[in-house]
């Protein structure tokens, strides 16, 4: 079975990269924002619904990056290969949420969310020239990383 991911590259005008710190089933994660893709929807339809559902955010959806050439088996369901497409964003208004200094730093409300699904996030932004591959946790998003860097 294939799992569909779809993901945005969002470098703020001081060049720095949003990332999104995540507590998922006990575990903790940093990778770039997004999330999968619904039956019936385009992968840029997906990441822009993304962006509202997790930061209230509207984004533009700018051009691809980077899909997946290798195999990558789920973290979460060994049955399932994952695909992940990655696009640059553009924000067309102010981010409202918080943004974090410190690595999952989670506040009250975040982790009530946790403690009813099982999962919450965060967003921080990280300064460009100390942004890599060991920024992030899951094996696409180091590719993804390493060619943001290249850019």
């Amino acid at each position: 079975m294939f799992n569909i991911r779809v993901y945005g590259i969002l470098i703020s005008e001081d060049n720095k990269v949003l990332v999104s710190d995540e507590f998922i089933r006990g575990n903790y994660y940093t990778k770039f924002p997004g999330g999968g893709l619904e039956f019936g929807e385009g992968t840029r339809e997906c990441l822009a619904r993304e962006f509202m559902e997790e930061m209230s955010l509207k984004v533009r959806v700018g051009e691809h990056l980077y899909t997946t050439d290798f195999f990558q088996m789920s973290a979460f369901n060994p049955e399932h290969q994952i695909v992940s497409i990655y696009y640059k964003v553009y924000p067309l208004e102010e981010i409202k949420v918080p943004i974090r200094e410190k690595q999952f730093d989670f506040d009250e409300e975040q982790m009530a969310v946790y403690h009813a699904t099982g999962e919450t996030e965060t967003f921080r932004m990280i300064p460009l020239e100390s942004f890599s591959e060991a920024s992030v946790h899951l094996p696409i998003d180091k590719v993804v990383a390493t060619l943001i860097k290249q850019a």
